[in-house]
């Protein structure tokens, strides 16, 4: 009988603030890439997501830009 040790893949996806797809602190690049869509998309949401929500959006936003860790250098 032969132990196998279970490991986990390094590919986890997590979701972080990008450091290079970045406007203003890197929320959306980080959405984008967790989700696998383009950055683009993302932020035309979030502008219809604050009129939408009257600004809620914003808030929001800020909330996860200081929750949100930033990614490391090696990703």
């Amino acid at each position: 009988m032969t132990n196998s040790v279970y490991t986990p893949e390094k590919s986890i996806k997590q979701l972080r603030r990008s450091r290079t797809d970045k406007m203003l602190a890197g929320v959306c690049g980080g959405v984008a890439k967790y989700f696998g869509v383009d950055a683009a998309i993302v932020r035309i949401g979030l502008v219809v997501g604050t009129f939408v929500s009257l600004g809620t959006a914003l808030v929001v936003y800020a909330a996860a830009a200081i929750l949100m860790p930033e990614e490391n250098s090696d990703s």
